[in-house]
């Protein structure tokens, strides 16, 4: 896969990424929760970071961007599925926290590095 194809398969999951940023940001929950709140503005963050070079067909500004902030974006993903069920039951919360792992899962694995659902099984187990 070259660096252009990269770039668009990033750019198809950051599409997942935003919708649930925007489903957190206008949440009841998040009014008066730190965290979530949080987690919206390390979601925004990434997707800023990238979004320009996106726009210029800078491949590998993008990718260098989105290398380095994907930490920051991992984190928020680690943090939201962790806290999810405490936050929310209801069934939109559960699906935003698989679609945002997912999503992010796939970014990570295109920039080169383990998912997110990889890196939390012990060794000799695999889903």
């Amino acid at each position: 896969m070259n660096d252009r194809e990269r770039v668009e398969a990033i750019d198809d999951q950051i599409a997942h990424v935003w919708m649930v940023r925007r489903f957190l940001k206008h949440c009841e929950e998040a009014e008066d929760d730190e965290e979530l709140q949080q987690i919206s503005r390390d979601l925004y963050d990434f997707m800023l970071a990238v979004g320009p070079h996106r726009t210029d067909g800078d491949d590998a500004g993008f990718l260098k961007q989105a290398k380095k902030k994907l930490r920051r974006l991992r984190g928020a993903t680690e943090l939201f599925v962790e806290i999810q069920p405490e936050v929310s039951g209801h069934t939109n919360f559960q699906m935003a926290a698989r679609s945002l792992r997912l999503a992010v899962d796939r970014i990570q694995q295109l920039l080169g590095g383990d998912s997110l659902r990889k890196a939390a099984e012990p060794e000799g187990v695999s889903s």
